[in-house]
């Protein structure tokens, strides 16, 4: 079992990060009258750790034994209804879909900023209707993208991301747990290169133990996978702009996308390699053509033609700069 599971708190009692909102939820247990919840925050700052925590909290260890299915749901979209099928994971007490406390259960949705305008007005007639039988919580990212409507009805609780000095503590505390010798700093070097992302950490601190151990005072943090392979993206646009380069680099890019990793962070990632290699001239324009397509992707459905929309625009202005310049 991967450590950033197998050291997930369990309960609210347990929670190293976010403790006043820990506790706060743990009243809200306690009184008996938890309202709708949007829980939002940067990825790996603890959202998921806290919801699972607080539905322990509710429903006792039963609430982990959990099961996987697919099912059809129908979402009244006014003109029409639209038949979906989602996958879900569902335990006696609570359902979590990826977009019973004493007398109603609860539903858990992922990624409830992803949602169309028109499902989330379906959703806050939900949250009306049945707010006797079924309590929502509602996990983000950027509450900015739900409305107004939906966010009114819920308990908002900002997650932050960590500070580093409070990853340095988790990280202190699974090496201590594991029986780890960390040099001095060493655990602030890897919550220094995890952007405040408390799973990263983890994991890095992991990967770190499988590549060498007893760990050195300068060892080097490697970076993950997936982020090698954006490099190396970067590094194939680098020295060649034509269709054939686009075509490999699209499956490059498409290998990415089936492996979940997000459409956002992989054109933020590229964009920030493909920086470093430019000539300053080049980078204000460049980042307006990164935010443009981040924008479409955000409005469109299908990811790869917008990133591959960003790679061919990119493409274009890097050969029409090598061509000014050297003829």
């Amino acid at each position: 079992m991967l450590w950033v599971d197998k050291y997930r708190p369990k309960t609210l009692d347990k929670v190293i990060i976010h403790e006043e909102t820990a506790q706060n939820l743990k009243k809200l247990v306690t009184e008996q009258d938890c309202p709708h919840l949007l829980f939002y925050g940067p990825p790996g700052s603890g959202k998921k750790t806290l919801i699972m925590a607080l539905l322990r909290e509710m429903f006792g260890p039963t609430a982990d034994k959990v099961k996987v299915e697919n099912k059809g749901w129908k979402v009244d979209a006014g003109t029409r209804t639209i038949e979906i099928e989602l996958t879900t994971l569902s335990s006696t007490h609570h359902i979590e879909l990826n977009p019973r406390k004493r007398g109603f259960k609860v539903l858990v949705l992922n990624e409830v900023d992803k949602l169309s305008k028109e499902a989330q007005h379906s959703l806050r007639r939900t949250m009306e209707k049945y707010s006797a039988s079924c309590r929502l919580i509602l996990c983000c990212n950027s509450s900015s993208k739900v409305t107004e409507a939906v966010r009114s009805r819920c308990l908002n609780l900002r997650i932050s991301a960590p500070k580093d000095e409070e990853t340095v503590k988790v990280l202190e505390f699974i090496g201590k747990k594991e029986g780890l010798q960390l040099p001095s700093g060493f655990a602030a070097r890897v919550a220094a290169k995890s952007n405040r992302s408390l799973r990263r950490a983890i994991l890095l601190l992991e990967t770190c133990r499988v590549q060498q151990y007893p760990f050195t005072t300068n060892q080097a943090i490697p970076p993950m996978d997936w982020e090698e392979y954006v490099c190396e993206i970067a590094s194939n646009i680098m020295k060649e702009q034509s269709p054939k380069r686009l075509f490999q680099v699209r499956g490059k890019l498409y290998e990415l996308l089936v492996n979940c990793i997000p459409p956002e962070i992989i054109l933020k990632r590229l964009l920030f390699e493909l920086l470093k290699k430019l000539d300053a001239e080049l980078k204000h324009e460049v980042c307006h053509w990164a935010a443009y397509y981040e924008h479409r992707m955000r409005l469109g459905q299908k990811a790869i033609f917008h990133l591959e929309a960003f790679v061919a625009k990119f493409m274009s202005i890097y050969k029409g700069f090598l061509i000014a310049t050297f003829g």
